[in-house]
């Protein structure tokens, strides 16, 4: 036999059967092929000279089945350039109604995430290509649970200055996300009583069930998280967002944050730290991290979604000594570790400062973005929130007359009443608008649109 598999520069596998005759059986194997999508548009196919070698049957076969297929439109060939597989209509999966459900909206507001379309492709290029330059060979195998150690050694020195974290790389397990870290967390607390913001975000919620724990709910005030309540819940941890509180946006009271630690210690009892936007403050310098007062009871939790994007699926967690083994044991046993190339790029941009400058114009675009909100409605409404962070919370009286009437002009909010533990009447009302999230040129005309609808409120 010829070298057939390191010539024809793709591999492909074929078992015709040959009941109704080979050419037979081989137009079909072959139709089969393109129709599942196995054979891809644009695929080329082996010559039928090597083809009809390696199974074993006669080129003239080989090429009448290929003569076949071209002329019922599965395959094309054109002189000097052998034979591809051809592009067919895509079969529509779809039920009546479902495109008109999973269509974007044409305006979007809801909270989140982060404006996407900022990326910074031309730095991450950069970075990219750095790291993968400079990258040992060993980079490209099975690596630590905890994560690349360039990327923790970074993270170590940007959180430490950036967020106040005392954070030694040993202490920094790297996730693929916050949800993950949650995660892991719940299940090495083994069925722990955690104790929730509320209102909060209901997935989270879930994520704490799912993992084996209980959840019960933490109130929130203008002051943040009601630390006093802890005690008679009999949590044996917290969830938090101290820095803005997800999706009131109150950030929470210093006295309020010696108590958490305070409680924390007399308990034996875990902090979890959500630091989801802690970069993104407008009034003055960030608020520094819950982590840095108590990091033997604190677990501070980060990612790269709101500064960077949520595609690049980057967390960090910085654990207590205590749980770095059973975190990283569990982290093990879950995906073995977080893929590599995406940290060695952060870590270069983050060791070059690339990150920093992208965190810096991002705090400036969102400021203006949340600017403009208030110039459209601070003067007539009581927007809330609006220290830090990608959202606002705007109060209303009727919540969900006024998402339906900003949904029939095409715009979409967050609501408050989605957030809560126990929804019910008596709760405040609002909608959770996410000035982070749409492109530029459409966010003047989503401000305009909530507006309106407001004003008709």
């Amino acid at each position: 036999m010829d070298d057939f598999w390191s010539g024809v520069g793709v591999d492909l596998h074929l078992e015709p059967d040959v009941t109704a005759g080979r050419r037979a059986g081989l137009e079909r194997a072959l139709r089969d092929a393109v129709r599942e999508g196995r054979l891809a548009p644009g695929t080329r196919l082996p010559a039928t000279r090597r083809l009809a070698a390696e199974l074993g049957i006669s080129r003239g076969t080989a090429k009448g089945a290929y003569d076949q297929l071209v002329a019922e439109g599965y395959l094309t060939a054109r002189q000097g350039s052998g034979t591809e597989v051809a592009l067919l209509p895509a079969p529509s999966l779809e039920v009546p109604g479902e495109a008109a459900r999973a269509r974007t909206p044409r305006l979007d507001l809801r909270p989140g995430s982060p404006d996407v379309g900022s990326f910074p492709a031309a730095a991450w290029l950069r970075a990219l290509r750095r790291a993968i330059a400079t990258a040992p060979s060993s980079a490209y195998g099975y690596g630590d649970p905890r994560g690349r150690i360039e990327l923790r050694t970074a993270l170590s020195g940007y959180l430490g200055r950036a967020r106040g974290v005392i954070a030694p790389p040993e202490r920094i397990v790297i996730t693929s996300g916050y949800v993950q870290g949650l995660a892991l967390l719940t299940r090495v607390l083994g069925g722990a009583v955690v104790a929730m913001e509320d209102p909060g975000l209901p997935f989270h919620r879930d994520v704490v069930r799912r993992g084996g724990g209980t959840v019960v709910p933490l109130p929130v005030d203008e002051r943040g998280a009601r630390t006093e309540e802890l005690a008679a819940v009999g949590a044996g941890a917290a969830v938090v967002t101290p820095a803005h509180q997800y999706p009131t946006g109150v950030t929470l009271h210093p006295r309020r944050r010696r108590a958490l630690t305070d409680w924390a210690r007399a308990h034996g009892a875990l902090v979890v730290e959500d630091d989801y936007d802690g970069e993104f403050r407008y009034d003055r310098q960030p608020v520094g991290a819950l982590q840095g007062m108590a990091p033997g009871q604190v677990a501070y939790l980060g990612t790269a979604s709101k500064t960077l994007g949520p595609a690049l699926r980057l967390g960090w967690m910085v654990l207590p000594p205590h749980l770095v083994d059973a975190v990283t044991d569990a982290k093990l046993h879950s995906d073995h570790h977080t893929e590599v190339i995406g940290q060695l790029a952060l870590a270069e941009m983050i060791t070059g400062h690339a990150y920093d400058r992208h965190v810096r114009a991002c705090r400036l675009r969102y400021r203006r973005r949340r600017d403009r909100l208030l110039d459209r409605l601070g003067a007539s409404r009581n927007v809330r929130g609006i220290a830090a962070g990608l959202h606002a919370l705007v109060e209303v009286t009727d919540e969900t007359e006024t998402v339906a009437r900003a949904r029939a002009l095409g715009l979409v909010v967050g609501r408050l009443g989605d957030h809560w533990h126990t929804p019910g009447a008596g709760r405040p009302q609002g909608l959770v608008v996410g000035y982070g999230t749409p492109r530029e040129r459409v966010y003047p005309e989503a401000l305009e649109v909530l507006g309106r609808v407001l004003e008709g409120a």
